[in-house]
């Protein structure tokens, strides 16, 4: 039986970014399967939904684990607090250097940097501001890229009460600044009040108040921003704490690239995706999804991934100190609507969000108890304290025997669950479509270099050429985007990474209510994308004859792929 990519672009794609020199899908399974086994049935069990791709881990982790060569398999990370001086500054560039070096990403809060202007007594000269200070690392994300290692990747996150917001704010609209960043901005609960109200709003460093704006034009200049930029991202920062598992023992303030991850000061994101089309099965002319399956497929999974993280390797120790005090993993999933669609549930419609709440239910409660057993045979993850473990708001959303269950055998994994963009993993495995996001189109025209020469290729998606096809991502509405945003955020742990396309007849107002919406609704961030916007230049990839340009991560305008790889 052959296993793997059927695509040639899938085949190309696995075989140059995951693979060893000289190994096929095969052996490349094999190696990752050998190093995250705990027993002879756990390998067989993990070798098998390899295999057949119904669990595909993250690139890194299909890279790095088991290879000679000293790179993590932790896709991105935070870097450690930024504090208010130029040692602080330039030693967490050091460590970004070192990070990058090792195939890692990475989100910074800016939030502690004094504003452009302020004075410093020590020297009796003025701060240039945070904004000038992220050129620092976007310029070691660039050089560290255009080395040879994989794109570079960051977030960079500043609070809204922080005085140089405005400038933040439009800090990429020139298409040549901070290529090597995403930018969001963590918006508070306070903010969003104001806002609400149409009162002025603070903005203060150090508790001291430098001025008050006008929240509704402050808004409106996100708004416009993202409306004709597609940057910045909002993140409900304030939703974030307040739905963590640890808010009894960590602060969150940024994100990991993509924003899937909200992280603290050296916190890592390990992430793998069940791609739910391979848990499908004919059925009287239809298709229907496997649940019986899946739950098998959890705890195999849960036990693999949590081994990742005592034998990969750490680009800083602090990194490492991190993830063995906390044990978090990001277990997502692929292929929503095109498993929806297979068996007849068109997307957004109320059986797409009644299958997703389903999926999403499943994947949460199986893992949390999953994770509740491993604890018995290895332990809870050091930082578990229950009496405040328990009182966390997610934790409160789990089924009661899940709640007992944690309750008297304690938890190996703080976290759990959260929904990647998928891009290029989805493409491997057949071009299925991304993450929960609906496939951009259902075919295109790419080329391919092969041994042979240079082919072009129609890539189809994978729904379609099962011969059935939905609405793609431009021609659902905002509105049902967000709901399907809000519906996962739910049952996920820590975030959710999914893009809100906004056709070319929206009209601003109609835009810009879509962020309000997601507050309400209790999403931890959003972005969206605008095909009609002022600036394409996220969205583009280097020329064939160009020098590899670090950047953050985009979306193919060939295909809709969101990647941060």
């Amino acid at each position: 039986m052959k296993y793997g990519p059927t695509l040639p672009i899938s085949e190309e794609i696995d075989r140059t970014k995951y693979r060893q020199e000289g190994e096929d899908f095969y052996n490349k399974v094999v190696r990752i399967a050998a190093t995250l086994k705990d027993n002879k049935y756990h390998f067989e069990e993990l070798k098998t939904a390899l295999l057949n791709q119904r669990f595909i881990p993250a690139g890194r982790v299909q890279n790095a684990i088991g290879a000679a060569r000293q790179t993590t398999a932790y896709n991105c990370f935070v870097s450690g607090t930024i504090d208010d001086s130029m040692q602080s500054i330039m030693a967490r560039a050091t460590e970004a250097s070192e990070t990058m070096r090792r195939g890692g990403g990475i989100g910074y809060d800016f939030s502690n940097i004094r504003p452009r202007g302020d004075r410093i007594k020590s020297l009796d000269s003025k701060s240039s501001g945070p904004v000038s200070f992220m050129r620092i690392f976007d310029a070691i994300c660039q050089t560290i890229a255009s080395s040879g290692h994989r794109r570079g990747a960051q977030m960079g996150v500043l609070r809204i009460d922080h005085p140089d917001i405005e400038q933040f704010i439009t800090a990429k609209n020139d298409d040549t600044s901070l290529l090597g960043f995403n930018i969001s901005v963590g918006v508070t609960d306070e903010f969003m009040d104001c806002l609400e109200n149409n009162e002025p709003f603070p903005l203060r460093f150090e508790d001291e108040v430098y001025k008050y704006v006008d929240p509704v034009a402050l808004w409106d200049m996100i708004m416009r921003s993202t409306w004709d930029y597609a940057e910045p991202g909002i993140l409900f920062i304030d939703t974030i704490g307040y739905y963590n598992n640890l808010n009894y023992c960590e602060r969150i303030a940024a994100t990991n690239p993509c924003g899937e991850q909200p992280l603290p000061p050296y916190g890592a994101c390990l992430l793998g995706s069940f791609n739910l089309v391979k848990y499908l099965k004919a059925h009287d002319n239809t298709w229907e999804f496997d649940f019986e399956l899946f739950k098998h497929d959890i705890p195999i999974v849960v036990r693999a991934m949590d081994n990742v993280v005592d034998r990969t390797i750490y680009p800083l120790e602090k990194q490492k100190h991190e993830a063995e005090s906390k044990r978090r993993m990001g277990l997502g999933i692929t292929g929503l609507a095109n498993a929806a669609e297979m068996c007849g549930y068109p997307y957004a419609s109320q059986e797409f969000l009644d299958f997703t709440e389903e999926v999403l239910a499943t994947l949460r409660d199986c893992s949390y108890a999953a994770s509740s057993d491993l604890a018995l045979e290895k332990g809870s993850f050091p930082l578990f304290d229950a009496m405040h473990y328990m009182k966390s708001p997610f934790i409160k959303t789990l089924p009661e025997w899940v709640q007992t269950k944690i309750q008297n055998q304690g938890i190996r994994n703080s976290h759990l669950t959260s929904i990647a963009p998928t891009g290029t993993i989805s493409l491997v495995a057949d071009n299925v479509s991304s993450g929960i996001e609906p496939p951009f189109m259902l075919y295109y025209d790419r080329s391919i270099e092969q041994f042979d020469g240079t082919h072009v290729e129609r890539v189809e998606d994978y729904a379609y050429r099962m011969g059935v096809s939905g609405r793609t991502a431009n021609e659902i509405t905002g509105k049902e985007h967000l709901e399907v945003l809000a519906l996962a955020a739910n049952y996920v742990d820590s975030a959710v990474s999914k893009t809100c396309n906004i056709g070319d007849d929206v009209p601003y107002e109609d835009f810009k209510t879509l962020y309000y919406d997601a507050w309400k609704l209790g999403c931890k961030g959003i972005t969206t994308f605008r095909a009609a916007g002022k600036r394409y230049g996220i969205l583009n990839k280097p020329k064939e004859d160009e020098e590899p340009q670090a950047e953050a991560c985009y979306i193919d305008p060939d295909t809709g792929q969101k990647s941060c790889e």
